[in-house]
């Protein structure tokens, strides 16, 4: 069984360990991004700061959240959201960061867009549709394919509590 996978896109990568506790999780982490900074040494320098780890486990169980991973000989922040490629990833994969950091953008965009097409002059209508549909669109859809089944379990879960 693969307990590692890491996906890279340009300067990117984020890595995925799978393990059946929180210290397995944390020995392998610990081990593949040593293997991974030693195959790098002369290709791209890690930064430290900018890295994070992120422990994702919907476990009830009452274990040890606390994750200690290095990159370069130094601790990693532990955080329970980031952002990769666009897309922010909670640590329950419920994606709700992601929908509000949507929300607040557009919200932005449509402000100021609403300032720029006054009644008697600016933008005009076919303009307007043009700027929705090139910018506020996209950052509504974007990574859809990752977060929307996300987003159905979430739908039917507050379906159950709001009875």
């Amino acid at each position: 069984m693969t307990r590692t996978k890491v996906v890279a896109f340009a300067d990117d990568f984020i890595m995925s360990v799978r393990g059946d506790s929180v210290r397995v999780v944390e020995n392998y982490s610990n081990a593949e991004l040593s293997k991974i900074t030693l195959w790098s040494k002369n290709k791209i320098i890690f930064n430290e700061m900018k890295s994070k780890v992120m422990l994702v486990s919907r476990r009830k169980q009452r274990e040890q959240r606390n994750i200690t991973v290095y990159l370069n000989n130094k601790a990693l922040e532990q955080v329970t959201w980031m952002k990769y490629l666009g897309i922010v990833i909670d640590h329950k994969f419920r994606f709700q960061e992601h929908m509000n950091f949507a929300a607040e953008r557009c919200a932005k965009l449509i402000y100021n867009l609403s300032k720029m097409a006054k009644l008697c002059w600016g933008i005009k209508h076919p303009s307007i549709a043009t700027i929705y549909k090139g910018a506020i669109l996209p950052l509504l859809t974007c990574g859809a394919p990752v977060w929307i089944d996300a987003m159905k379990c979430e739908h039917n879960r507050q379906k159950y509590i709001r009875v």
